[in-house]
């Protein structure tokens, strides 16, 4: 699991707490999978990978028109990597988790946070010219 540190900061506050709630979301995700105690937790990762996928797209929304109004000129390339993760994400098929459930969901939360840590570091800090 990866955590969130200042490597990932912009310095352009409302997108670096909008990056740290997607860190908090996936690290809920990983500690409910991990519980061995917890009732029905496969459903609860599963709804917290739902969660996850939702504020992604609510952040990209934020970003994109944070770059539009700063008149970004990646704007359109940067455009199409979040469109290609959602369109990733949107075909993970979450009720197959019940054939592998814990080996299933790890590496979906691994593409997840690996794609969204890559994409800050390699994208998104562009955007504040680091």
């Amino acid at each position: 699991m990866i955590k969130w540190n200042s490597k990932y900061e912009l310095g352009i506050p409302h997108i670096d707490e909008q990056h740290q709630k997607l860190f908090q979301i996936a690290d809920e995700a990983f500690r409910t999978l991990r519980d061995p105690f917890l009732v029905d937790k496969y459903d609860k990762v599963v709804n917290v990978i739902e969660e996850l996928q939702e504020y992604a797209v609510y952040h990209f929304r934020a970003e994109e028109q944070y770059m539009q109004e700063t008149r970004y000129p990646r704007f359109l390339s940067h455009k199409v990597e979040h469109d290609d993760f959602i369109k990733e994400v949107s075909n993970i098929n979450l009720r197959a988790v019940d054939e592998d459930p814990e080996g299933y969901l790890v590496n979906i939360l691994d593409f997840v946070v690996g794609w969204i840590s890559n994409h800050i570091l390699n994208s998104d800090l562009k955007i504040a010219g680091k």
